[in-house]
């Protein structure tokens, strides 16, 4: 796909415009401007809003969602007692790319027709040029925006007669004219600041940081693999063109270097201005590379220590906001882009009895739950209760309709259509009401999965990711189709969590109406309501 081609709806000329004329502070009790903070003391502006996305990060992997986990991780811990909790959150997609699309922009990636993962200099950027973002629509209401770390939703490297490169691998790297802007960085999609990789940082044919919409340091030779740790977690380094600044096991303490300062220099200088920080970490995808400081720091090995690295990096961050005075007046967002990765799930298993996915069955590339079920807090002092659990079914699609009610920011209909607003869950105004009627998810094949309450309802057969029949690792966790001869399978998550029996021949209305849903929000570009 190109910028200018995509699925019918994307003509966004005018979506900015729209959002424009449309917004403006809410009405009291939608508009955070007129929400009371602590002590009832009105605010004097929307309140910032950090969004820390880690990478391949299983719902089994954080202590407080796994009593069986072998890394305490304490400061994901405590922001979850100081915020809510959600036990039934979603990622878009069982993969990198269409998660974090999805998140920047509110709608399932899959209505752009893009199957698989970028890597290397692979593009142009999914999110069309007149989309509104996440950012953008953010920038709009005042604020300032920045992020650091991993982008991964594709980009336009160029060539030194100026033409897109389309090789992908080492080939492709090495034909970028490294003089030559990005033309859809970060910077062009609603960010004001951008530092960090073009795909996943230390997997990846490219191993050099973007600054903006440039290279400042170009990558200059191959990856020497014997400087990269050997061991059962750390296979997926590839043999890429590496930069001379560019350290792999510093990765994630660099990006955690630029949020800081980020956040220092804007708070001294813009003090009356609210931010929105999007930091998206290495971690913990594959190659696990913790930090000299981290090695050997939990009893679960290199996978262990990169987990509890990932939790001292959010320690860290929280521990500026608080420095800074901005903690009562900021939103924290904590999310994972998808389930836990085979080999760190198998291995850990094996070698730990640590299990990333706990309870659920599948792991990453997978359409059953541990593919896509994640842990997802929210933390904002005064207004979300502290210790809370809420059972609402959520996808991280919902960030941006929920950031929209914050900032109070009015949502055209031709932008965030898969994005419902979770706002009055956020503030405890729900109850036991559920927000959404259905979600949809999807995995790298394209193959989709709709849920409605308990009923989930995967649109094909296997786990429409990996290969567990094939797979000599995956082999053991091979589990029969109790309905072999049904298209699909259909599970009942209150009676069957571990989605172990199929009932899709026992349920032929709940499977009708199911699938009829799935047709009608394809065929309607949104699953979300229209906005009034």
């Amino acid at each position: 796909m190109t910028e200018s081609k995509s699925t019918a709806g994307s003509s966004r000329a005018h979506t900015r415009r729209t959002f424009l004329k449309a917004s403006g502070i809410g009405v009291a009790g939608l508009a955070v401007g007129s929400f009371a903070a602590k002590g009832d003391q009105p605010v004097s502006k929307p309140p910032n809003i950090l969004f820390i996305f880690t990478d391949d990060l299983g719902y089994g992997d954080i202590s407080c969602y796994n009593s069986e986990a072998k890394v305490t991780t304490a400061n994901v811990d405590s922001l979850a007692k100081q915020g809510m909790r959600f036990t039934d959150a979603h990622s878009p997609s069982t993969v990198c790319t269409p998660s974090r699309y999805s998140v920047l922009t509110g709608r399932m990636c899959f209505r752009t027709g893009y199957r698989g993962v970028f890597c290397g200099v692979g593009g142009p950027c999914l999110i069309e040029k007149e989309r509104l973002t996440l950012p953008q629509m953010l920038r709009d209401k005042g604020y300032t925006t920045a992020a650091f770390g991993k982008w991964h939703v594709g980009l336009t490297f160029l060539d030194k007669d100026g033409n897109r490169v389309k090789k992908g691998g080492v080939e492709g790297v090495k034909q970028v004219d490294f003089s030559r802007a990005i033309p859809d960085a970060p910077i062009h999609r609603g960010f004001d600041h951008f530092f960090g990789t073009a795909c996943c940082p230390t997997t990846d044919w490219l191993y050099a940081f973007i600054d903006g919409d440039r290279i400042p340091v170009p990558p200059t030779k191959l990856l020497d693999k014997s400087s990269v740790p050997k061991h059962a977690y750390s296979r997926d380094c590839r043999t890429g063109m590496v930069a001379p600044d560019f350290h792999h096991e510093e990765v994630d303490l660099v990006f955690l270097e630029k949020s800081k300062q980020f956040l220092e220099k804007h708070v001294k200088q813009n003090p009356d201005k609210p931010f929105f920080l999007y930091h998206s970490t290495q971690a913990v995808h594959l190659p696990s590379l913790a930090a000299d400081r981290f090695k050997g720091r939990t009893k679960a090995g290199p996978h262990g220590d990169f987990i509890f690295q990932m939790d001292w990096v959010v320690g860290e961050l929280l521990k500026t906001l608080e420095r800074l005075g901005v903690a009562d007046n900021t939103v924290v967002m904590f999310a994972s882009d998808n389930g836990p990765e085979v080999a760190s799930v198998v291995n850990m298993r094996m070698d730990y009895q640590h299990d990333g996915a706990r309870p659920w069955r599948g792991i990453k590339r997978d359409d059953w739950e541990g593919g896509h079920r994640t842990p997802f807090i929210v933390r904002w002092p005064g207004k979300v209760k502290a210790s809370s659990t809420t059972g609402q079914l959520t996808s991280l699609t919902d960030v941006m309709a929920t950031c929209a009610a914050i900032a109070g920011a009015k949502l055209p209909n031709d932008a965030a259509e898969d994005s419902w607003d979770m706002l009055p869950v956020l503030l405890g105004t729900q109850g036991d009401k559920p927000v959404r009627t259905y979600m949809l998810a999807q995995t790298i094949s394209l193959a989709m999965s709709i849920r409605r309450g308990q009923w989930k309802l995967l649109a094909h057969k296997g786990s429409g990711g990996n290969n567990y029949e094939k797979s000599e690792v995956l082999r053991p966790y091979h589990i029969p189709d109790t309905d072999p001869d049904a298209p699909g399978q259909l599970y009942n998550l209150a009676t069957d969590p571990g989605e172990r029996i199929n009932v899709y021949s026992k349920h032929p209305e709940i499977v009708r109406e199911l699938t009829e849903r799935l047709a009608e929000s394809k065929a309607s570009g949104r699953s979300a309501p229209r906005r009034s």
